[in-house]
């Protein structure tokens, strides 16, 4: 087996629109396991974008890089890791001040379904 390494300042970030939330979402796909459908990846929400009241069938977790990361159970500054529990019902983005880039790891593939 081989590692994997990725030079994610060489990604440019793909615009992802949310029909839901009519806004836009940026990401950059690091990794996802063929087997378990684990992924990582760099998620950033601009300033004032909150993700509203949803849950997903996966647990996942955020480090916040850069920016605060605004949940339903408080705001998370830079170092912080948070993790979600699978079905938890869950609000998370940006401030209104700044955009808030985070690693977003799921322990399984990805859904959302908003409430």
């Amino acid at each position: 087996m081989k590692i994997t390494a990725i030079d994610s300042t060489a990604q440019p970030w793909e615009e992802r629109y949310n029909d839901h939330l009519k806004k836009t979402l940026y990401r950059k796909n690091l990794f996802i396991d063929p087997d378990t459908g684990m992924e990582v990846r760099l998620v950033k929400y601009p300033a004032g974008v909150m993700n509203t009241t949803h849950t997903h069938p996966c647990a996942h977790g955020m480090f916040v890089l850069e920016g605060t990361l605004v949940t339903h159970d408080g705001r998370f500054g830079p170092g912080s890791f948070v993790w979600f529990p699978e079905g938890q019902i869950m609000e998370h983005g940006a401030t209104a001040e700044q955009d808030v880039v985070v690693v977003f790891i799921t322990n399984k593939p990805f859904e959302i379904h908003y409430v």
